[in-house]
């Protein structure tokens, strides 16, 4: 009488289920059974198609998805170990364990070398997620400027091309945290608030002509991939140059009344498009200030975002009416005095910016003089902000109530009907 032996568990199975929670792995079957259930299998894979459907994944990158968390097997079979494998390493993974999966999954031929265009096809294919649009020649621009900020030194056996090395890729993905974020959270559904998909709702006035405006809803992502969730519901133009007048004065008095951060964006005559993002208001001090929540950016022709190394708190700078040549007025970000990362003089018409420790930046234009064509700065709505606000006002008013009652009280009159 022969003894039946069940197969071997996987090893990499078995050490993928000790990522999760009893509760969790519970999640994931419940999971797996509805997608397989859809899948014309038994009930025992998922399919290509139901994959893509659920994460909402139609192009190349639904594709290269599925092909990466089934192992690259040929039968084109999700199976439940397969889920959880991917799971562990995409969700629990360390970061070089995550990278390096987001690393394979932009290497669009699976040939082991990634170049500009799988790239070019990779951002395509986030934009067009995004902003579930045709993104085959609108994006055409936008994609370039965030394939400039990618470095390709690593050499193509027989041919003139280089591709970009592991380590190039983390640096892209350093300079561009929306493209990171998105590639990071694929295996997340997107009606559950997939990270880097979200995008501001830029408001401005009527008076404003939209084709004027600086800050395209493309950049607005950008520059979202660096910031916290509740910043990213709603940006509103506080100031534009072309409508307001070319006035350090001007610039102060409308952004004075947004207690929030606020988005300096400059275009220069260079046609370079780049700024800061301040998270303290715009008051007048006479040295540093800020805290390192800041951060510089590039938006044309290269995108890029700088958050600051720690090297020094020289973050922010506002100075007003001062006489010392120590203390130069205008505003800034970054470096030191005169010799700052980012800075308009209080002309409005002048300014500088040269390599900077603080954000790790290189000079943002490509002249270290700079002469702006159009400033905008935008404030940015924090809904939670503005709730704790209306609800600290609701209690001063209840506790001034409560206090004029208690004085009714002592005197009699409270409930007089007089």
């Amino acid at each position: 009488m022969g003894n039946s032996q069940s197969p071997p568990a996987n090893p990499r199975f078995t050490s993928a289920t000790r990522a999760f929670t009893p509760h969790e792995l519970d999640h994931l079957k419940s999971l797996f059974a509805s997608l397989a259930s859809q899948s014309n299998s038994n009930a025992k894979s998922i399919s290509l198609s139901v994959f893509q459907a659920y994460f909402g994944l139609k192009s190349y990158l639904g594709e290269r998805l599925f092909n990466l968390v089934i192992q690259k097997r040929k039968d084109d079979k999700l199976i439940f170990e397969d889920l959880v494998i991917a799971k562990s390493i995409y969700e629990k993974g360390t970061r070089d364990e995550i990278e390096e999966f987001i690393f394979q999954l932009v290497d669009v031929n699976d040939d082991g070398v990634v170049a500009r265009s799988d790239l070019e096809s990779v951002v395509n294919a986030i934009l067009k997620s995004v902003f579930s649009e045709d993104g085959s020649s609108s994006y055409l621009n936008v994609i370039k400027v965030f394939l400039n900020a990618a470095t390709f030194s690593k050499d193509i056996q027989g041919g003139a091309e280089k591709s970009m090395s592991f380590e190039d890729f983390r640096s892209w993905c350093g300079l561009l945290p929306s493209v990171r974020k998105f590639l990071g959270s694929l295996l997340v559904p997107p009606e559950a608030g997939r990270q880097g998909s979200q995008v501001p709702q830029l408001v401005h006035g009527e008076n404003v002509d939209p084709n004027m405006v600086i800050l395209r809803k493309e950049y607005a992502w950008h520059l979202g991939g660096a910031l916290p969730q509740q910043e990213l519901e709603e940006w509103k133009l506080l100031y534009h140059s072309a409508f307001n007048g070319l006035s350090f004065n001007t610039f102060l008095g409308s952004v004075s009344n947004s207690e929030g951060p606020t988005i300096l964006i400059i275009k220069d005559k260079e046609d370079c498009i780049y700024g800061g993002y301040a998270s303290q208001p715009w008051d007048r001090h006479g040295d540093f200030y800020g805290d390192m929540k800041s951060f510089l950016f590039q938006l044309y022709p290269r995108a890029s975002i700088f958050k600051p190394t720690g090297a020094n708190n020289n973050v922010q700078w506002c100075a007003l009416n001062f006489s010392s040549e120590s203390i130069p007025n205008g505003i800034g970000f970054g470096g030191r005095a005169n010799h700052f990362g980012l800075f308009l003089s209080a002309s409005f018409d002048l300014g500088h910016t040269f390599t900077c420790t603080t954000f790790g930046s290189p000079s943002l234009s490509k002249t270290n003089t700079i002469f702006p064509e159009v400033i905008e700065c935008w404030g940015i709505t924090h809904r939670g902000a503005q709730q704790e606000k209306q609800d600290a006002i609701k209690g001063t008013v209840l506790e001034r109530f409560k206090e004029d009652r208690h004085m009714l009280n002592m005197v009699g009159l409270a409930n007089s009907s007089e």
